[in-house]
């Protein structure tokens, strides 16, 4: 490892400055304050715009951003975090690593776009979780034959554009290690490999940075805060050690964030770079101990959370902050990762409750936040006591809410019984599904929505401004779930769906009718290219004051013969995609969650509806980062599942859907959940995961997507008969659904109803043979 070289060499390879900062974060949203960039990137898709109009928009997006971080008093500013789709797609760009299917495309922005969604010839990129996040990265594809070559020139010209506005600006890049880590090897090899490969394009990137006059530059390598094999830790010392000791380079941050450092901060500091940043929020204090004896390397301290909307507690942030310069580190404030994570600001929000606004801090009042902080470090408490003391005040505010504990859900939950978590085995309720239900071998279904139109749109702008009443706008939308059905039927699909129109988010639209969450106006984040959610937030004891989709689903199912599933949330995926309140562990809210969606399995059940689809994407996205920490959730998890679906009968078949994740890590618990039928993404990886379901042994139900919802391409009968085919040999006919990947609101319907179309025809043309 070389841990024994002395430190005080490393300023021979660093240009002559004495610059250094007290307050930044590790990156910021990119989507605009109003989704602008979203608008503006769909528009150049859809030809209404054309490609100079879409970088004068995302310039505008850049310059606000940068100067309105700089006004707010952070003294290094982070660039090169903005995207037009994806930050990972881009270092893909930056490293010469797109796939080869995409070279021949001869314009450069839509060669970007055709990697990151495909095209009607070209399949996209896979899509996975960013961590433990609900940020979606592209997965980079790296072959033997992958040359890798340098393009820097997005980095750089971001660069300039901050400089030239004054703005302390330090390009960010992701680092070599997690680069290789999050890509895909195509012919199965070690990608770790191919440092040797990738260390040249860095150390010349190094330099480009350093003559364009960067005093600093960020590395990001959340990958060294999961469990890292003896070879990983000797790649962080390989790595660092030689860019650290390059002939012309900025200072070097090393940015993790999403867990603790661990094994590896120490290693890494004696690399010889110049900072670390650690998050002493998701990681907890475990990385002080090391971090505050690390004198020779600026401790960014990642005090403020990135990751959840919660004010900072001063006290303890000052207190953590007081043990690192107490040890001899130097010390600078910072968010706990990117604010790509965190709305833009509370300004937009006038409709919250102002009691539970002052609990709040978004991406502006977080700014502020490290701001006070790095203030009362450098220059004590007494220079910002007025802004300490207006936090403690909504921190006691807080704490005193009854809504916090809710003693009847409290007592409900602690009266449950193992009983309540089981039903009959599986092979039971199967003979006794298939009996009730009638269905032909190969179902065929959807996942749960359909395009919101621009009818459904109008419908609920209207709603929302008054013009129409609520017994109007429920008319319209079931004038929209009797079009969908309708269309169903025409398609020949087996189970139907209702289509969802009524509803503005699988979350949103449940946290909206539930106790204990609030819902933004203009809270939006990013959750993959120009798709934007806006997550509620939990802030207190969840119950359900009454049912929330019986009305509808029993409309549906009174229009046809066919069974129609009833849809819901699963309770991880509600915690997962909200604001989480930070005050109690998150197995007891979800819990409180998976108790409010039983009710309504049962409400559905006794409506008559007879499959019930309980969707939980979000299973391992939630999973922690080290292997430790991840069977406490799991079983928990599971057991907020089961709770949520164990109320109904035996005969009543229980769905649902994962989409999106790497599913090995979690497979036994996915059988755990004990669904009647599992639908999974599975397109773009190709049926890979059903052999990790076969090699767990799972006998259940289960529905591979057979195409990729997230392109615009029509897939072919033929293809998705040859994926159906793929699917085949390893799950029986007895136990295959045929649907696609996920949900189809954000496609256009001609596109939808072609699709469906196909599917219909190969699964039709597979029973016959």
């Amino acid at each position: 490892m070389g841990g024994d070289r002395p430190l005080s060499t490393r300023s021979t390879t660093v240009p002559d400055t004495n610059t250094t900062f007290t307050a930044t974060v590790l990156g910021a949203p990119r989507i605009g304050p109003n989704r602008e960039l979203k608008r503006a990137v769909e528009a150049y898709w859809g030809g209404r715009i054309d490609a100079a109009e879409l970088h004068r928009v995302a310039a505008d997006l850049r310059t606000a951003q940068l100067t309105s971080m700089h006004a707010a008093g952070l003294d290094s500013v982070p660039v090169g975090t903005f995207s037009y789709y994806d930050h990972v797609l881009d270092t893909a760009v930056l490293l010469g690593a797109l796939p080869e299917r995409v070279q021949g495309i001869e314009d450069e922005l839509d060669r970007y776009f055709a990697a990151a969604r495909g095209t009607d010839t070209v399949a996209p990129l896979e899509m996975t979780k960013w961590f433990d996040t609900n940020y979606h990265y592209l997965v980079p594809e790296i072959a033997a034959g992958t040359q890798f070559s340098l393009h820097p020139d997005k980095p750089l010209a971001e660069l300039r554009e901050a400089q030239a506005l004054g703005i302390p600006a330090r390009p960010v890049v992701v680092g070599p290690i997690t680069f290789l880590k999050l890509a895909k090897a195509i012919d199965g090899a070690d990608l770790l490999d191919r440092l040797e490969d990738l260390l040249p394009l860095y150390e010349q990137l190094l330099t480009l940075f350093a003559e364009a006059r960067a005093d600093w530059v960020q590395m990001d390598e959340p990958s060294l805060v999961t469990d890292l094999s003896a070879a990983e830790l000797a790649a962080i010392d390989t790595v660092y050690r030689r860019l650290a000791t390059s002939s012309s380079r900025p200072k070097i941050l090393v940015a993790t964030y999403f867990g603790r450092l661990g094994e590896a901060l120490e290693p890494l500091a004696r690399t010889g770079v110049d900072a670390v940043a650690v998050d002493l929020v998701a990681g907890g204090t475990a990385d002080l101990p090391v971090a505050r004896t690390l004198t020779e390397t600026l401790i960014v301290a990642g005090v403020v959370d990135g990751h959840n909307v919660w004010r900072t507690d001063p006290d303890a942030a000052l207190a953590a902050l007081a043990e690192l310069s107490d040890g001899g580190a130097s010390v600078a404030v910072s968010s706990s990762c990117s604010l790509l994570h965190v709305p833009y600001s509370l300004e937009a929000e006038t409709d919250l409750e102002p009691r539970l606004a002052s609990w709040l801090a978004f991406g502006a009042e977080k700014v502020a936040e490290i701001v006070t902080l790095a203030t009362a470090v450098q220059q004590g408490p007494a220079a910002v006591a007025d802004r300490l003391e207006i936090a403690r005040t909504a921190l006691r505010d807080r704490r005193a809410d009854p809504r916090l504990r809710v003693e009847p859900i409290r007592t409900r939950l602690t009266a449950l019984e193992a009983a309540d978590t089981r039903r009959a085995p599986a092979d039971q309720r199967r003979e006794l599904q298939r009996a009730r239900l009638g269905l032909p071998q190969l179902p065929t279904t959807t996942i749960g929505s359909y395009p919101q139109t621009g009818r459904i749109r109008l419908a609920r702008a209207a709603l929302r401004r008054g013009e129409i009443d609520g017994a109007e706008y429920d008319a319209r939308m079931r004038a929209e779930i009797a079009e969908v059905v309708a269309l169903q039927e025409d398609i020949g699909l087996d189970v139907l769906v209702h289509g969802e129109p009524e509803r503005n988010d699988m979350v949103q639209y449940f946290a909206e009718q539930l106790d204990g969450f609030a819902a933004t106006s203009n809270g939006w984040v990013q959750s993959y290219g120009t798709r934007c959610v806006r997550p509620p937030i939990i802030y207190g004891d969840v119950a359900r004051p009454a049912a929330m989709t019986v009305e509808w689903i029993s409309y549906a199912q009174s229009l046809t013969g066919k069974p129609v599933k009833g849809m819901l949330t699963g309770p991880v995926t509600i915690l997962a995609w909200s604001f989480v309140r930070d005050d109690q562990p998150e197995s007891d809210t979800a819990r409180q969650i998976a108790l409010a969606i039983r009710d309504e399995t049962i409400d559905l059940e006794a409506a008559g509806t007879a499959i019930i689809q309980v969707d939980e994407p979000a299973l391992r996205e939630l999973l922690p980062l080290r292997r430790a920490d991840q069977p406490d959730y799991l079983a928990w998890a599971v057991a907020a599942f089961r709770l949520a679906t164990s109320g109904v009968a035996d005969t009543t078949q229980v769905h649902t859907h994962l989409c999106y994740s790497e599913f090995g890590e979690i497979i036994g618990a996915i059988a755990e959940l004990d669904a009647d039928v599992t639908s999974v993404e599975a397109a773009r990886s190709h049926m890979e995961v059903l052999d990790d379901l076969n090699a767990a042994g799972f006998d259940l139900g289960v529905g591979p997507g057979v195409y990729d919802i997230h392109s615009p391409r029509v897939p072919a009968a033929e293809e998705i008969t040859e994926s159906l085919s793929r699917a085949l040999k390893a799950v029986p006919a007895q136990r295959l659904w045929v649907n696609p990947d996920c949900g189809l609101k954000t496609r256009g319907t001609d596109e939808v109803v072609a699709s469906l179309r196909n599917m219909v025809t190969a699964a039709t043309a597979l029973r016959q043979a």
